[in-house]
């Protein structure tokens, strides 16, 4: 017999919405995109006017801050225009990017007082970090990146995944430090998308905890989700239903319940900690005290997203 997950009797508000417009990506990281994107992939069937509608409609309900994410987000040809729309509606705008093409354009708009960067970074061996991603010279143009977004006074996290045991995590991390980067954080790849070794879905275990709580995504087809890494736990459809109607029903209610909960003493969650990457990295990475941020299969913090 199946028995169905009690929703919470008091729904959390939800605060921080993960926008993922596109698919696309110039990165191939086949072992561990849990988007599964891609060069020739699309930016799935939200338009421009619905993904406005979904960005209007979260202001209404009191979320705080928008992530913009893919695949890589500034591929989709109306990026810049949605960041525009979220910021005139109030919202706080964090970009989740690979860093490996930015246009001029684009750092004017991350220079906005409101608007943030994240990104994902895999080892200071450029011969590593490029194996990783599938794209030969990414390393380069990441770290690049990464020293201009610094040099320009505009705040940017990165998150190291670990891949294998022999990785260079530490090295990265030490050499991310050393740049001037703030907010840096290594953590392991979790077995979503790419990463998932079986074609049974993946388990909400794997999960760091605290999707669902007070955070939302929503897909490129307009499937809502606990997280972007959360994807396999659809909640409803905002192009059918809108965004309100699909937080206040039970599926999403039960979807809230199936994923554990737990806490490790000491671990204390940041509303912008845990970090999937733009590149798609299966990953959800420890908060802004370097604090260890396992998945729920062991007693785990609850870090709210990035």
């Amino acid at each position: 017999m199946t028995i169905t997950p009690a929703a919470p009797a008091t729904p959390t508000r939800l605060t921080f919405l993960e926008l993922e417009i596109t698919s696309r990506c110039q990165l191939t990281c086949s072992s561990h995109c849990y988007a599964q994107a891609g060069p020739t992939k699309g930016h799935g069937t939200m338009t421009a006017q619905d993904w406005r509608r979904v960005i209007d409609e979260a202001a209404g309900l009191g979320v705080e801050t928008v992530q913009f994410i893919g695949g890589e987000p500034t591929m989709h040809p109306d990026f810049t225009e949605l960041v525009a729309h979220a910021l005139a509606a109030g919202l706080g705008v964090q970009v989740f990017s690979n860093l490996y093409r930015v246009r001029r354009e684009n750092w004017e708009l991350f220079a906005h007082p409101k608007v943030s960067l994240g990104t994902s970074y895999y080892s200071d061996d450029p011969a590593e970090h490029d194996e990783i991603t599938g794209r030969k010279g990414s390393h380069d143009s990441t770290r690049a990146n990464i020293a201009e977004a610094v040099r320009r006074g505009i705040p940017v996290k990165v998150g190291i995944i670990q891949m294998r045991d022999s990785q260079r995590t530490e090295e990265a991390r030490t050499e991310m430090e050393a740049l001037g980067v703030k907010r840096v954080h290594v953590d392991r790849v979790r077995a979503v998308g790419n990463a998932a070794r079986t074609a049974a879905l993946p388990s909400p275990s794997e999960l760091c905890g605290r999707c669902a709580q007070g955070k939302a995504a929503i897909l490129p087809d307009g499937t809502v989700a606990p997280c972007v890494l959360g994807r396999f736990l659809s909640a409803g459809d905002v192009k059918t239903a809108g965004l309100a109607a699909v937080l206040a029903g039970q599926q999403w209610a039960q979807v809230a319940a199936s994923i554990p909960r737990r806490h490790r003493d000491g671990c204390t969650p940041d509303e912008d900690s845990c970090m999937p990457s733009p590149g798609k990295v299966s990953a959800c990475n420890p908060d802004q005290d370097g604090s260890d941020c396992s998945p729920a299969e062991t007693p785990a913090c609850e870090p709210a997203y990035e």
